[in-house]
């Protein structure tokens, strides 16, 4: 439906402006089949993507996943309301082990924190169930390797939860700096806010809510004790959902910082743009007080972190005929006629990202944002958290994924688990 549309730019739609895939969501409305969806993680992050799957009228939702008893709770009054059924014919389970082991489900979505994502997103695929994994993909770069492998020896779906390679401004940003609008590419500014780095767990010790399993909670990373804020509560009656995202993506033992959360946006755009998908920089240099983060790729152009346009997270692409500034809801550059056009909307009123995963598993191809994508990307990421750790420029090999004649280096690229888990390599 889109090249016949947009006909001289040659656009094709998923369902808005989409440059890199050839899908629309026609398909999706004639799939005769549904898509049996389960969820692992029901906090605030899978509750806007529930809200989400349960628009597509090719996706049934029917269980899902929590450590903490009042979010499943939450989670079968949501899905019971919009299906006509009752709370108690939702099934929820507290060990995700026993939502894979179900036939009735064909895919999953995994929006737990960033440390349980490998181990639950090798053991979907194992169980052969598709994934919406949550950006960033993984915790550390040998688990990016370890899952790579896993969706294509298990020949899975697999889509990366980064949502701006579906959004109609990014797309065209990324188009016009392909298709050569600002000339030779000289330098990319990504914004993902300030530190970059996390810090360490600092927060006090507080009493773990009587139904919230701690232990399984922590999973395969060193104990750390438990705060409200790394786990928001919540209320079913009165009904009050999180005020505050989980702050476990703030600390070293549990997240990785502004560096992984917003890098794995922003500096996947840059990527993109720099053609350097399933690819990656040959060198990375840590901020400091007077020059910030700095990715170089083997073309000799940076990629650096830092403002462009006061505290607007976003990236900006400079080339020799111009720039272009693109973040959420924005599209800017020096040359006017640059204009974002208008994509056709779908009929299908949910975020096309969702849509492109579920087309995706459908039809049996890869999504706009698949694993080797997410990989790449998580990787720049943890590249950057590893040299502002040890405060020193770092050579990495991105064909071999390995650092150049750097043992402390090397051993940040993954952590031994805790409590019996194992990662398979």
């Amino acid at each position: 439906m889109g090249a016949s549309a947009l006909g001289a730019l040659g656009l094709s739609i998923v369902p808005h402006l989409n440059f890199a895939s050839s899908t629309s969501s026609q398909s999706l409305r004639s799939a005769e089949s549904k898509i049996r969806l389960g969820f692992i993680g029901m906090g605030r992050q899978a509750n806007g993507i529930l809200n989400g799957m349960m628009k597509i009228p090719q996706v049934e939702v029917i269980a899902g996943c929590d450590v903490y008893g009042a979010k499943r709770t939450r989670f079968q009054q949501k899905v019971a309301a919009h299906y006509g059924k009752k709370p108690e014919d939702v099934p929820t389970f507290e060990r995700y082990q026993d939502l894979l082991s179900r036939n009735d489900i064909d895919a999953v979505v995994i929006a737990s924190p960033d440390f349980w994502h490998a181990q639950m997103a090798i053991d979907a695929c194992k169980a052969k169930k598709d994934v919406y994994l949550e950006k960033p993909l993984t915790f550390t770069i040998n688990e990016g390797k370890a899952l790579v492998k896993a969706v294509r020896d298990n020949n899975i779906v697999l889509a990366t939860g980064s949502q701006q390679r579906s959004e109609d401004n990014f797309q065209y940003a990324v188009h016009m700096v392909h298709k050569g609008a600002l000339g030779k590419i000289k330098h990319v500014k990504a914004n993902v806010g300030s530190p970059t780095s996390p810090k360490p767990y600092d927060l006090p010790k507080q009493a773990i809510p009587a139904d919230l399993n701690w232990d399984l909670w922590l999973g395969p990373i060193p104990s750390v004790h438990f705060n409200q804020e790394l786990n928001p509560s919540i209320s079913i009656d009165p009904p009050v959902n999180e005020n505050s995202w989980g702050a476990w993506r703030w600390y070293q033992e549990t997240g990785g910082g502004l560096m992984t959360d917003w890098g794995a946006h922003m500096f996947d755009i840059a990527q993109w743009g720099l053609g350097m998908d399933r690819h990656g920089p040959i060198s990375v240099s840590p901020e400091s007080s007077s020059s910030p983060l700095t990715f170089e790729y083997e073309s000799g152009i940076k990629m650096t972190a830092e403002p462009y346009n006061g505290d607007t997270r976003g990236v900006e692409f400079t080339g020799t005929d111009g720039w272009i500034q693109v973040s959420r809801g924005e599209f800017k550059s020096s040359i006017p006629e640059l204009v974002v056009p208008k994509g056709i909307q779908s009929s299908i009123q949910a975020p096309p990202h969702y849509i492109d995963f579920i087309e995706s598993v459908i039809r049996r191809k890869d999504p706009i944002a698949p694993v080797e994508i997410g990989h790449s990307t998580c990787t720049v990421c943890t590249l950057g958290n590893i040299a502002n750790k040890l405060q020193e420029k770092l050579s990495w090999n991105p064909y071999e994924q390995q650092f150049e004649n750097n043992a402390k280096a090397e051993k940040l690229m993954h952590y031994n688990y805790q409590n019996g888990y194992k990662l398979d390599i």
